[in-house]
């Protein structure tokens, strides 16, 4: 591990902090686990109907961003258009509103997998926007959740695990592994390791945005355990188990493109599409 030579500032763009684009601002809001109500999904396009230039698009986090979008004086997102995001409920905290960077298997409660991550991700996600401290990770860093089927084995930037069956899980810690813990164990411990890589990274402009730039191990590199290791690769497209894996364009969504959809809720995934369960199971 050696420390980074970078010498700007984490400029990641969220929703309280958009990017100066040449058409105006780019924002980019943090679904965590990519699962998203079908009711804010469409409220979002309309968002972005009134405000910006009328379309949603995905990133490869598994996240959604508008562009075009008015800014005040300062650069911030003008104030109506910063209030109609919040009333769509996908941005439940400004303070931590640009490292809520979970990716975790689409499919995950869904169909397959050795674990289903859902409530992994709704905890950790509780635990992030709960602690002041978690507000300083850097816009880039990431927590990527692997329910054992490998979808994400590729993905592994920062933090994260790997699903070994419904109750434990291996911990990946930058480019390596760390402690096989209990899977509902597994958030707070996600956590108290982002808080070490936060007393770690050193400060200023040129201080460390991922755990592999540390200047030492976060932690003792551990074996991969038997199972910690496999690799599928991203899911395909069309019919897939526990739905239907539908691409999206450059062009993103408007809201004709989901008046057909009626799951309660939808995933969003890291290969540029959205996962329409075929389940009639609740929302999150």
């Amino acid at each position: 591990m050696a420390q980074t030579a970078r010498s700007r500032p984490d400029r990641c763009p969220g929703v309280v902090h958009p990017w100066p684009a040449d058409d105006g601002g780019l924002v980019r809001i943090r679904i965590p686990g990519g699962r998203v109500p079908l009711t804010a999904l469409r409220a979002l396009a309309t968002v972005a109907q009134e405000y910006g230039d009328g379309r949603v698009r995905l990133t490869g986090r598994a996240n959604l961003q508008l562009r075009a979008m008015p800014l005040d004086a300062d650069g911030r997102l003008a104030a109506p258009a910063l209030a109609a995001l919040e009333r769509t409920g996908l941005l439940p905290s400004r303070a931590h509103d640009r490292i809520r960077n979970v990716l975790a298997s689409p499919q995950t409660g869904l169909a397959g997998g050795r674990a289903d991550l859902r409530p992994v991700v709704t905890t950790l996600d509780a635990l992030l926007r709960a602690d002041d401290e978690m507000a300083r990770l850097p816009g880039r860093f990431l927590f990527t959740l692997d329910d054992g089927r490998g979808d994400l084995a590729d993905r592994h930037k920062d933090l994260g695990l790997v699903a070994l069956d419904a109750a434990t899980a291996q911990l990946v810690v930058g480019d390596g592994y760390g402690d096989v813990v209990a899977l509902d164990a597994a958030p707070a411990a996600l956590v108290a390791l982002a808080r070490a890589f936060l007393a770690a990274r050193g400060t200023g402009p040129d201080a460390a945005w991922h755990v592999p730039e540390l200047a030492a191990p976060l932690v003792r590199p551990a074996d991969p355990v038997p199972g910690a290791t496999i690799s599928t690769g991203p899911l395909p497209f069309g019919p897939v188990a526990g739905g239907e894996h539908v691409a999206v364009g450059e062009d993103g969504l408007d809201l004709a493109a989901l008046s057909p959809w009626t799951a309660p809720a939808v995933v969003v995934t890291p290969w540029n599409g959205v996962l329409i369960p075929s389940t009639s199971e609740e929302a999150p």
